[in-house]
């Protein structure tokens, strides 16, 4: 799925989520155009019109566009006569019959990558919990789109040259062995069926094919031991797992159990023998 595609997606849900969370009968958003300094609006949930799809918002025009060249939310009473805004895209807001306007930007690493509007057909102040209910809407983006990044950069990583030796140089394994904690690591947050069977199938390239009739282990108890193995303590894991560092000693333990091991290096050193870890 391309990049811009996936961003739509998360857009759409929560959109989604932002109606169900403030009761605005109107929410729409878009991304921003690919080197340009605009939004496209792409998504609309709860519109009776099309007036808004495909709008291309410029930077600084319009609420969505002050949010887009401030990077921060913005909001009106009432659209139309509102003086701390330019009005370029009153015709098509008119036509959807909408007064009461917040935006709030999808910022990623310092650069806005997108907008989302919430709106009502009524002139009366959006207050504090409606403004944070789409904040928060705008920050599952942002979340989102970090680790779909991420996880792009470790795959582009995992995946060998065509022709080339899949197998890392002895210098280069603690670096094999953080990407694989790593990848692990985010497929459980990966919203994605197929990307996140590919992160997993990343992983297994990664690693050797495991022997028949060898132990097996549940993922959780190997996220931790991938982390065990890159060096982490418990509480690094635990962070990186979003887990509690007792759910994190646990799982090791249970992990040690199964590969008959009585230390942290023994496990790590039976589960790379079994082509479980690279």
């Amino acid at each position: 799925m391309a990049a811009e595609a996936v961003a739509a997606v998360e857009i759409r849900g929560a959109l989604v989520r932002l109606r169900r969370a403030t009761g605005l009968p109107v929410a729409f958003g878009g991304l921003v155009a690919p080197g340009r300094p605009q939004i496209r609006i792409s998504e609309l949930s709860g519109t009776t019109t099309t007036a808004l799809s495909s709008l291309a918002v410029t930077s600084g025009n319009g609420l969505g566009g002050k949010a887009v060249a401030l990077a921060r939310p913005c909001a009106v009473t009432d659209y139309s006569s509102s003086r701390r805004i330019s009005h370029e895209y009153d015709v098509p807001v008119a036509a959807e019959g909408i007064r009461s306007v917040l935006a709030v930007p999808v910022v990623v690493r310092r650069r806005v990558r997108g907008v989302l509007y919430g709106a009502l057909r009524s002139a009366q102040p959006l207050g504090d919990r409606t403004l944070g209910a789409a904040v928060a809407a705008a920050r599952d983006v942002e979340q989102a789109l970090v680790v779909r990044d991420e996880a792009g950069t470790l795959l582009a990583a995992a995946r060998p040259e065509p022709g080339s030796d899949h197998r890392a140089p002895a210098a280069a394994w603690e670096q094999v062995r953080e990407a694989h904690a790593a990848l692990r690591a985010l497929a459980p947050r990966i919203a994605d069926p197929e990307l996140r069977a590919e992160l997993l199938t990343a992983c297994d390239l990664l690693t050797a094919p495991h022997p028949a009739g060898s132990v097996s282990l549940a993922p959780r108890e190997l996220d931790v031991l991938s982390w065990v193995a890159a060096g982490a303590t418990n509480a690094a894991a635990a962070e990186r797992l979003g887990l509690r560092p007792e759910t994190v000693k646990g799982y090791l333990r249970s992990a040690m159990r199964k590969l008959g091991a009585h230390t942290r290096g023994e496990a790590v050193t039976a589960a790379r023998r079994v082509g479980m870890l690279p």
